[in-house]
């Protein structure tokens, strides 16, 4: 990434979105904070958005290539499902578990920042490319999200009407997240065949998609046949465990060194 740039916006959207949430938790002892809050959370983002614009224009080429260009828009993205829920469902808790979320990928890219690099390789010069990934990458963000939920409502107890919120917001981010992961299976078999010839063949990446994607569709099925909804709950908050070494672990497996993959340097 752009190192210079990169090493003071980050801390700047982090601090914005720290004091935003602190004046927010303050907000039920005085309210007149209420607007100072918002505008610090939605400031970090806007600054965030910014800077991928920024830097979508110097690399001639949408930021999705990396591990860490996809880190930035997962920070960029997070943030707004906490904000949109909030104002489709009214509830407050559930931005500040995604700004956290947020800051702890802004914090992993600034520990391992990335070269800046417009190159892409032919592989990845496809129609399916964007599709592919921006697909993938929202629905991550709401299985991120719905974990966060699950867990506050596991940590919490279920307090306040859970059936009809908290596990509501979990289940409805779920089920978004599956359709979007789907949707992202697919493209990436189009985009397999058009790059090189073959829709699957049972590639280390292709393998745990396929594993994330069974792990949520389990959940579906749990949830048709009424499962508890604690139990429920447990099974989101620990599924996105799947998703993350789908993401990040499975570069690091030994058979992922010869994977058609490995073009995202971590």
């Amino acid at each position: 990434m752009m190192p210079v740039e990169f090493s003071v916006i980050a801390p700047s959207v982090m601090a914005a979105w720290a004091l935003g949430s602190l004046l927010g938790i303050l907000t039920k002892r005085y309210g007149v904070l209420r607007f100072p809050a918002y505008g610090m959370m939605i400031a970090g983002t806007l600054l965030l958005g910014w800077f991928i614009a920024a830097y979508w224009i110097a690399l001639e080429r949408p930021p999705l290539r990396t591990l860490g260009e996809t880190r930035l828009w997962y920070a960029a993205l997070i943030p707004v499902v906490g904000f949109l829920v909030e104002y489709r469902w009214k509830i407050a808790w559930l931005k500040y578990y995604c700004m956290a979320l947020a800051s702890f990928f802004l914090a992993i890219n600034l520990a391992h920042p990335e070269v800046f690099d417009k190159a892409l390789m032919p592989a990845l010069q496809s129609v399916w490319f964007i599709p592919h990934v921006v697909v993938y990458l929202v629905g991550y963000v709401l299985l991120a999200a719905s974990s966060a939920a699950a867990w506050h409502n596991i940590v919490s107890g279920f307090r306040s009407r859970p059936e009809l919120i908290g596990y509501s917001i979990s289940h409805y981010l779920a089920l978004l997240g599956f359709v979007l992961l789907t949707f992202g299976l697919v493209f990436g078999a189009l985009w397999a065949k058009e790059a090189w010839g073959h829709y699957w063949t049972w590639d280390p990446k292709e393998t745990w998609a396929f594993i994330s994607w069974m792990a949520y569709l389990g959940y579906m099925h749990l949830s048709a046949i009424r499962t508890d909804k604690n139990r429920l709950q447990w099974y989101l908050a620990v599924s996105f465990l799947v998703l993350l070494v789908c993401w990040f672990g499975v570069n690091y497996l030994p058979s992922a060194q010869n994977s058609v993959h490995s073009y995202q340097p971590g």
